[in-house]
């Protein structure tokens, strides 16, 4: 018998940690089915203060804990911590940094004013989400990224980490959602976004407008397949992407159970 497929799940939202969109509980719903249905799955999402660890029964994973990432030349320690998500055996793994992460709001304060180092937050976390696989040492056939704080994930797959052998074999899913949020990542987020020399401006050029719908682009440009989880995207990005050649792409659908999902996996992992 084969190995199983395994497939790993990075989002900035997922239920019942935190609810955000309606995508949350679609990613819990993806991540048991993909379990039930004979994968080995992991899930990893940041951390939030709003996250209440007694509840969720969070415990620090010591052998992982302890990593160091860097953005812009500044090191910044990352703690992992783990939680079974509630009926199903399978772990979900929460990067935890206290300075970015344990705050009592998520994206704005409690003025309803836009944390100015959310960009740094994001690029945070998607060099940590790579740099904690790497640490696992668990290389994943399929890798299904969701929401904008995971859009630059993909397009590091595909530069930075592409010689990474826990790497290798992995394919990019990534859903693009609804826009949540107006304001913009910075001026300085491309330069915090260079999580390596060889990486270059112009190598993340769709990024560089730091938007929400930026985000989505970037992510959607860079995957190998293309997924819409809202019915209220953003139509520029419906447009471009519904029909990108030598892309496999799944329409938002209301009623569905999941099971193209599942379909999409093992079709991308079987390349």
């Amino acid at each position: 018998m084969s190995a199983k497929k395994r497939i790993l799940f990075i989002a900035n939202e997922m239920s019942p940690y935190l609810e955000l969109t309606e995508f949350s509980e679609t990613v819990n719903k993806l991540a048991i089915k993909a379990n039930d249905n004979g994968f080995e799955v992991r899930c990893i999402m940041p951390r939030f203060g709003t996250i209440n660890e007694r509840r969720h029964r969070l415990h620090e994973v010591v052998r992982l804990s302890g990593i160091n990432v860097s953005v812009d030349n500044d090191d910044m320690p990352l703690q992992i911590k783990v939680a079974s998500l509630p009926s199903a055996r399978l772990q979900v793994y929460f990067l935890e940094n206290e300075e970015l992460f344990k705050r009592k709001h998520i994206f704005h304060d409690e003025n309803d004013e836009w944390f100015d180092d959310n960009g740094l937050r994001t690029v945070f976390f998607a060099k940590g989400a790579l740099e904690t696989v790497k640490k696992f040492g668990w290389p994943p056939d399929i890798i299904h990224c969701s929401g904008w704080m995971t859009g630059l994930i993909p397009a590091y797959l595909k530069t930075v980490y592409k010689k990474e052998p826990v790497f290798a074999h992995s394919k990019v899913v990534y859903t693009v959602g609804q826009n949540t949020f107006k304001e913009k990542l910075g001026a300085d987020f491309m330069k915090k976004a260079l999580i390596h020399p060889s990486l270059k401006e112009k190598d993340l050029e769709v990024f560089k407008d730091a938007t929400n719908t930026a985000m989505f682009r970037g992510g959607a440009t860079f995957a190998d397949a293309i997924t819409f989880g809202a019915e209220k995207v953003d139509k520029k990005l419906v447009d471009e992407f519904s029909k990108v050649r030598g892309k496999k792409t799944l329409p938002f659908n209301e009623e569905s159970d999941l099971t193209e999902y599942l379909q999409l996996y093992v079709d991308l992992a079987g390349k």
